[in-house]
């Protein structure tokens, strides 16, 4: 393999791993994989890390994603294997489909497509670092797409040199490392002209209908023409604003630890802090939980409803991908839930000493437990027993010397919050109410008599978004 024309590309590969070995991010890497499309980038990219494996007795593997959308998808695919044989470099394509094009856009559709493709042969081949050959006037144009989106400091900071993408790659584990954003497209024009290297041409790039097409064919040449260089100074903006969002997460950080209440927050605590301090530690919140940022706008609106809605209101604010709720003076993150309850029927089973029974109608299993309190085991095994959700003025006594109250009430003493209980089943045995999820057993079905003794307990399937973190552990 020959040297390089240029030893700039192979300089910014190298001391990109280097500084990531010497930041404790990720050692030495044993194993490389690269996301290899045919096109002139990652075929640069391609020959330099080829390079730095041979030179640094490590494993590099090219992982081709093959969309079908072009008709010439299949012969870039047999160009990339034969390339990939010529380095000695270890090939694996993967073809795919893409989901929800009629929502989000083929763009789109095909990025989150790919992506989480390449995270699985990622894991396939147990490579932990992906490299990417985004360069300077990819991070230029991302920067100027997300400025006429209106997006704030997160956006404008562009892409990192490294970082993870669970959202992306469907793993924290996976580092996903873009060695090149410091080169230029002209740069990696002329290394591959000195190399000689072949690539494909991707008839989509020059489709003026995707907005970065747009802006790479008719805007960013009147850029260069008026404002030569101007790519640099996008990235030296990007890298400001990825300290401004460094400062920003560390703000929100403090203020999560002022207003944490489990894994809620604390209505009382969030009121001493001025709304844009509330608009940016919500959207921490939303951050560490992968959900989608909302705009400005609704945020705003969330935030008014959160503090401004009577105490004693039944508080839902519908996101895309959860509902915000607020309950005695917290706020709750929880999952979306379309489940009309009230058309589910009451479901018959006996137990015959199963650890669990699943109940998918119900969204959940009943798990059956040892326990020092609870049901006679032969007893609970003679019972025709039926599961259901409440349909209102159900009753139930918890001990010999304490009233009859109804669920109702008991949900309220035991703090269960409103859209909890429309998801709590009920237990009974004819007409006696045995076991109410959230609450516990009726006193007159308790053991009494010496034997195994046996517990009940509810496991929803899904749960709740705020019990997925807690910021006081």
């Amino acid at each position: 393999m020959s040297n390089p024309h240029s030893p700039s590309i192979d300089a910014y590969l190298e001391n990109t791993l280097a500084a990531l070995a010497g930041a404790a991010v990720s050692p030495a890497p044993a194993r490389l994989a690269i996301a290899y499309s045919g096109g002139l980038d990652s075929t640069v990219l391609l020959h330099a890390a080829a390079r730095y494996a041979a030179s640094h007795g490590a494993k590099l593997l090219a992982f081709h994603i093959h969309h079908g959308i072009s008709p010439n998808a299949d012969r870039w695919q047999v160009h990339c294997a034969e390339t990939c044989a010529q380095l000695g470099v270890e090939f694996h394509a993967r073809r795919i489909e893409l989901r929800d094009a009629e929502k989000s856009g083929v763009e789109e559709a095909a990025r989150n497509s790919r992506y989480a493709a390449l995270g699985d042969l990622c894991r396939l081949h147990q490579a932990s670092l992906l490299l990417t050959a985004h360069h300077l006037d990819d991070q230029a144009e991302t920067v100027l797409l997300q400025l006429l989106r209106g997006s704030g400091a997160a956006g404008l900071s562009g892409m990192d040199s490294w970082n993870t993408a669970p959202s992306l790659l469907g793993d924290a584990s996976l580092l996903m490392v873009r060695p090149l954003l410091k080169v230029s497209r002209a740069a990696m024009e002329q290394y591959a002209a000195a190399q000689q290297l072949t690539y494909v041409e991707d008839e989509s790039n020059h489709d003026p209908r995707y907005a970065r097409n747009a802006l790479r064919q008719q805007v960013m040449p009147v850029l260069a023409q008026y404002f030569p260089g101007f790519q640099e100074r996008f990235s030296r903006s990007a890298g400001h604003m990825q300290t401004t969002q460094k400062l920003l997460v560390a703000l929100a950080a403090q203020d999560m630890a002022l207003c944490a209440d489990g894994a809620c927050l604390n209505m009382d605590q969030l009121r001493l802090l001025n709304p844009e301090r509330i608009d940016n530690l919500l959207r921490y919140w939303f951050g560490l939980h992968h959900l989608r940022m909302p705009s400005s706008a609704w945020l705003s609106e969330m935030r008014q409803q959160l503090l401004e809605a009577k105490a004693d209101a039944q508080l839902c604010v519908t996101h895309p991908d959860c509902h915000i709720r607020r309950h005695r003076n917290r706020v709750f993150l929880t999952p979306r839930d379309d489940v009309e309850r009230s058309e589910i029927e009451p479901q018959d089973f006996r137990w015959n000493g199963e650890a669990e029974i699943a109940f998918p109608a119900f969204g959940g299993a009943m798990h059956f437990e040892p326990a020092e309190q609870g049901v006679g085991a032969d007893w609970l095994r003679q019972q025709a027993l039926q599961i259901q959700f409440r349909s209102g003025g159900e009753k139930l006594k918890l001990a010999f010397n304490r009233p009859t109250k109804s669920v109702k009430y008991h949900y309220q003493a035991f703090d269960v919050p409103p859209w909890e209980r429309e998801r709590l089943p009920l237990v009974r045995s004819g007409k006696q109410m045995v076991f109410a999820a959230g609450i516990g057993f009726d006193c007159h079905v308790l053991a009494t008599e010496p034997g195994l003794r046996i517990a009940l307990r509810w496991q929803s399937d899904v749960l709740p978004l705020s019990q997925d973190i807690r910021f006081d552990a």
